[in-house]
């Protein structure tokens, strides 16, 4: 297979991927999030503060903030196919996102291993403006998020990237 062909495949599988689990995903849909990009290691989400997200500071509740990350988080380290929880998770919140904002979370894979991966996604406004990093370690459990293909493409050869196999 030609690396672009690969790539092709590889692409498709993550789009694939990020389709089903959507799909699924009632908290990401009840919050509005859409996925604007998926590739392999890759997502990019966007989501409305509506007002029922904002606190008493009339500024988006954080834990939203938060959860607008971990699903760009989630449907990253899921693109390969290979069921993939989160293990852990940080923020660091850095200006404040009003009422009206569309935030941006945009996913990628620092670090992955056969069963953990490493993942920094950055969360700015409509203007650019970065209102938050977040940071997420993923772990593989069994299974994968969509049947494999009959031909054993992709999902049930792609190989770990970035990590040395076997950790």
């Amino acid at each position: 297979m030609t690396a672009g062909a690969h790539s092709a495949s590889a692409q498709a599988l993550a789009e694939r991927t990020a389709t089903a689990m959507f799909e699924r995903d009632r908290a990401s849909q009840g919050l509005g999030m859409r996925i604007v990009a998926v590739a392999p290691g890759r997502a990019t989400l966007v989501m409305l503060v509506r007002s029922d997200m904002v606190n008493g500071h009339a500024i988006c509740h954080g834990g939203l903030v938060f959860a607008l990350a971990d699903s760009a988080f989630a449907f990253a380290c899921n693109s390969y196919n290979y069921s993939t929880v989160a293990a852990a998770g940080s923020i660091d919140f850095l200006a404040a996102a009003r009422e009206g904002d569309e935030l941006t979370a945009a996913a990628h894979e620092l670090w992955r291993t056969r069963r953990n991966g490493l993942y920094e996604i950055t969360i700015t406004n409509q203007r650019g403006e970065r209102i938050a990093l977040f940071r997420g370690r993923s772990y593989r459990i069994e299974g994968q998020v969509v049947p494999a293909p009959a031909d054993g493409g992709p999902a049930a050869s792609a190989g770990p990237a970035g990590g040395r196999a076997g950790k």
